[in-house]
């Protein structure tokens, strides 16, 4: 019997399973050769290990300090600025406590199953999105270089608002607050208000003139603005120092990054409450305006907010997930990481609102108190008979109760002759559906409110310092979205690269810091991201339930979880999201091709803002960002299908894996993508000649069978053996 005997009888035998190790101690020294191959395994007691391409040494991949660490990354990531900006609006405007139901509807349908997608596929094979992608087919690599550009134009201006936040955060260690008055203008003879300020709000003015400077439109530059120059400066200098050891680094500030809003959002949902009117903001928002709820752009928008609260697409989540131990439950963290980011949103809905019902009472007292002179001064005039007013009402000291009494009353008295009168109902409501978002809520309208707050500065301080926090959470997921990738597939020193990146984008986000860098902010936010990732989502389900295959990849879930997800998730995965992903694609290219390109821009002159459309450049630059982002996906298609790139040395395409070990293989072996021999030819093997391959199942696993691109899933080894007779195996 030919000396390999002993491990064919092993092979015959299907209840015994063994490892690459136990095939080669039954090698004899005939097969020095083939022992000395390189043949890369990990003991499975030994830390996972990662294969640098063209490097004959293992290096260590980096990997979190503890499973609180990697979760609150992904919190970190997952909950920012739009959970306490974007969220509160949305929910405003689409049916108030309606709005939860279709949101946690597409949160289950497309939000949990796309968020597990990606982080399977990272922890599975261990790379950032563009490894991850050129691993299930090279011919949709595209995908991953096509989420490394939306994490950088999303950065660019993302970073920018941290930038703002520290500057507010600057200035708020002052008593009174800057933005509290409207300053004084002093002239010869007098001094006066300023005009633009009192013609908006404090608040307002000083966000437009004093923090921003702001250019009347996106054609007049007007220079740097040098106080947001900095604070931009600063922002990319923390986000460098924090990211440039990679999650070493950045893993111990999400300690901090991620709880602390947790922290500020519960002292002030305490301190709200105990203010007057925040009740009535509250019940405004959970109000639910069920007729609102039947209209399909209610749903649309539900379904891009789960989709950007995840932060799906961005390769962040696939770049967090690829340092975990591959029996990492990612499942779990998956439900986990997606109904806190949901219950973050509504604990950031309570404050909001409020907040927001503190300052409409205000804002009702004033229209009343303003109101009700101008009823004294119609009844003395002779307008309004005395008599019709009730004799129990004090206009001295009136309540809102009787203020709308009043109003009623000479409404019906005066019913064709009231609306010359010009007298405003004050009702709370009115205030209220004011619907604000983004910067004009955190900068504008919460401002406003923490100036009627005692302790004011206090409050201001913590609230940006909130805001910077939330802020850098993203960024760090962001950069690491592009960090990943590139460190993984080019083999650059991460620490140069975090560097690089951070200056180029700094040198690039100038353009956000001009007096009309708000203007461009607006740009970036509707048109570099939105678009680019549905698309980039589309094909990432695609690639892994039709190109990889979808009973093949739940083989693998089973076999790295320990336990087969549920069916939900393969329906899901397999027919129900991609088509409401198609659906809001289309939704979302109809709205764009139907709404007109442009911005609010503020106008000095009128000291209040006006729609302005996209000049032919401004229109083109959108286009580009579009164009650029998705481009990646069919430059990667044409040249993988024309072969016009030589892939002569070993790819991420040709790593195999198996649960707690990898194995290396070269992508240039002609016939034989499987073949262990590492760095060498065909012709280059040493002997033995190698012939057919034998590959191994696990116990358990199901009968083999390789994905559409040549690799084959978990739960198999692969190890070549010296052709022996067929009656031998």
């Amino acid at each position: 019997m030919p000396k390999n005997s002993k491990v064919v009888k092993r092979e015959l035998d299907d209840d015994v399973i063994e490892s690459v190790k136990d095939l080669l101690s039954n090698e004899d020294s005939a097969d020095d050769a083939f022992k000395k191959s390189e043949l890369i395994v990990d003991d499975p007691e030994e830390k996972d290990i990662d294969v640098e391409k063209g490097s004959d040494v293992d290096r260590e991949r980096p990997a979190w300090n503890s499973k609180l660490q990697y979760i609150l990354a992904q919190v970190g990531f997952s909950v920012g600025l739009g959970n306490v900006w974007r969220f509160p609006y949305l929910c405003q405007k689409n049916g108030g406590g309606a709005y939860l139901v279709p949101y946690l509807i597409l949160l289950l349908v497309i939000g949990i199953p796309l968020f597990f997608l990606e982080l399977a596929v990272g922890q599975r094979i261990r790379r950032g999105s563009i490894g991850v992608w050129n691993y299930i087919s090279p011919k949709l690599g595209g995908i991953g270089f096509a989420s490394c550009v939306v994490c950088f134009f999303v950065a660019l201006y993302y970073n920018v608002i941290i930038g703002w936040s520290l500057f507010y955060f600057s200035q708020s260690f002052q008593q009174p607050l800057p933005w509290d008055q409207c300053p004084l203008v002093k002239n010869i003879s007098h001094t006066f208000v300023e005009p633009e300020c009192e013609r908006s709000s404090a608040t307002t003015y000083y966000w437009y003139r004093e923090a921003l400077n702001i250019s009347d439109s996106i054609s007049e530059s007007g220079g740097l603005n040098w106080k947001m120059t900095i604070c931009l400066l600063s922002a990319w200098v923390l986000v460098c120092l924090a990211m440039i050891k990679g999650i070493q680094s950045s893993g111990k500030i999400m300690y901090f990054s991620s709880l602390f809003p947790y922290v500020v959002l519960i002292c002030f949902l305490i301190r709200a409450l105990l203010l007057n009117g925040s009740i009535d903001g509250i019940r405004h928002m959970f109000t639910p305006k069920l007729e609102i709820m039947l209209e399909p752009k209610v749903w649309r928008e539900a379904a891009t907010q789960v989709f950007f609260a995840l932060g799906l697409g961005f390769g962040g989540v696939i770049a967090f997930s690829s340092y975990n131990k591959r029996d990492n439950n990612c499942h779990f963290d998956a439900v986990l990481v997606s109904f806190i980011n949901f219950f973050t949103s509504v604990l950031a809905t309570l404050v909001v609102f409020a907040v927001l019902g503190f300052k409409a009472n205000i804002v009702n007292e004033k229209c009343i108190i303003q109101n009700s002179e101008m009823v004294v001064k119609l009844l003395k005039m002779g307008s309004i008979s005395q008599d019709i007013v009730p004799h129990h009402i004090n206009f001295s000291a009136i309540t809102a109760q009787d203020y709308h009494l009043v109003y009623d009353i000479i409404e019906k008295v005066k019913e064709e002759e009231f609306p010359a009168l010009h007298l405003n109902p004050c009702q709370i409501e009115d205030e209220l559906d004011k619907a604000v978002q983004g910067t004009g809520l955190a900068f504008i309208a919460f401002t406003e409110a923490m100036t009627h707050f005692p302790a004011s500065p206090f409050w201001s301080v913590m609230f940006f310092l909130m805001l910077i926090n939330l802020g850098l959470g993203s960024m760090f997921g962001t950069i690491e979205g592009i960090i990943t990738p590139i460190v993984d597939t080019f083999k650059v020193r991460k620490e140069i690269l975090t560097v690089v990146c951070c200056l180029l984008a700094f040198s690039i986000g100038l353009i956000f810091v001009q007096r009309s860098g708000n203007y461009f902010v607006t740009m970036f936010d509707d048109y570099s991201a939105t678009l680019p990732l549905l698309i980039v989502v589309v094909l990432e389900n695609i690639a892994v339930s039709t190109i990889y295959g979808i009973d093949k990849f739940m083989e693998d879930l089973k076999d790295m979880l320990g336990f087969a997800p549920n069916r939900y998730y393969y329906y899901m995965w397999k027919y129900v999201s991609p088509l409401v992903l198609l659906s809001l694609l289309i939704a979302s290219m109809v709205q764009i091709g139907l709404s007109r390109p442009g911005y609010n821009a503020w106008i000095e002159d009128k000291a209040a803002e006006e729609f302005l459309s996209f000049p032919t450049w401004g229109l083109a630059l959108c286009i580009c960002l579009m164009v650029v982002a998705i481009l990646p996906v069919p430059i990667v298609f044409i040249v993988r299908c024309c072969n016009l790139i030589d892939d002569s040395s070993g790819n991420l395409a040709s790593v195999t894996y198996k649960r707690g070990r990898i194995i290396k293989e070269p992508s240039n072996l002609e016939g034989d993508d499987a073949s262990l021999i590492h760095g060498k030819i065909a012709s280059e093997v040493p002997s033995p000649n190698f012939g057919k391959n034998i590959y191994r199942k696990q116990s358990g696993s199901p009968t083999l069978d390789t994905a559409p691109n040549g690799r084959y899933g978990i739960g198999y080894l692969m190890a070549d053996m010296p052709d022996m007779p067929e009656s031998d195996l």
